[in-house]
């Protein structure tokens, strides 16, 4: 945030300096600051809460609203609507990059739990807008890294954003970006040293038992390579319990599993903790 500027001082007199390079150079500081604005506020990495959850329940309300001066009963489900919408616009502002960014903080969460060298390729699974691809090419200078995901129409990115916003970060020359599903990974075995997601597998509709799309993920990581995979892990109707989980993935031949409850960690607020949002987030993360 600027300070203000104490108005007295305008009226004090001013170093001898000629006027048109005062205003040379406040002209290049203003230059300066905007190309710097510019080149941040560049990339999009876009949000989990889709512009939908927001404006389809606030337009409803309003339109309840304005029928309840003839139908006083609406006024209630009105409500109801503009409760829905005022609490999904304030989840984007805790996820938005511009807000509290929770989203890059939960990125850098499982990225901290990466045991590897940084040497050979990465394959990042629903990679969404390429931010978390992105981050393991800048973290690991020495790899390739191959984002994969189906996008859609309900996403508010595409494979034309990651390879904006690769190129942008200065990492185009080492991330690819291609449509494809978790559930048939187009790779030969063992082709990845590295295989990660983030919340994606609870996602994918031509699944219905999530645990198979991590045993596909593990199925293109080499004998020896490391995986985390970070989803809703803790939603028992969805994977079970966590310990019959993890006993299952070291059955399909994993050397090393184990499971970090990132769901309690300190820069998630309360608000975000239901558990259609990110309350039953966990990460699992081991080697091959």
């Amino acid at each position: 945030m600027l300070a203000s500027e104490d108005v007295d001082s305008m009226t004090r007199r001013q170093p001898s300096i000629p006027a048109c390079e005062n205003h040379a150079t406040t002209l290049s500081n203003v230059v300066s600051a905007t190309n710097l604005m510019g080149k941040e506020s560049a990339t999009n990495y876009g949000n989990w809460v889709s512009t939908r959850l927001v404006l389809i329940p606030g337009a409803l309300g309003i339109a309840l609203i304005l029928l309840s001066v003839a139908w006083p009963v609406l006024v209630i489900p009105a409500v109801a609507f503009l409760l829905v919408a005022g609490y999904f616009a304030y989840a984007r502002y805790l996820f938005a990059p511009g807000g509290k960014n929770v989203q890059g903080s939960i990125w850098s969460a499982l990225v901290d739990h990466i045991d590897w060298d940084g040497r050979g390729n990465a394959l990042d699974i629903g990679c969404g807008s390429g931010a978390l691809s992105i981050k393991l090419a800048k973290k690991y200078p020495e790899a390739m890294v191959t984002g994969i995901d189906q996008w859609g129409k309900q996403w508010e990115y595409s494979k034309a954003t990651c390879e904006l916003n690769a190129s942008i970060e200065g990492v185009k020359e080492r991330t690819t970006f291609r449509q494809a599903s978790a559930s048939k990974l187009p790779f030969p075995d063992e082709s990845f040293d590295l295989v990660v997601s983030n919340l994606t597998f609870h996602e994918v509709k031509d699944a219905p038992d999530k645990r198979l799309l991590l045993r596909e993920g593990l199925r293109v990581l080499r004998k020896g390579g490391s995986f985390a995979f970070q989803d809703l892990f803790l939603m028992k109707q969805t994977y079970g319990e966590v310990d019959a989980l993890i006993a299952s993935i070291r059955s399909w031949g994993v050397h090393e599993a184990e499971f970090v409850d990132t769901h309690s960690l300190p820069f998630i607020p309360k608000a975000l903790k239901l558990p259609f949002m990110v309350g039953t987030l966990g990460l699992i993360t081991g080697v091959k």
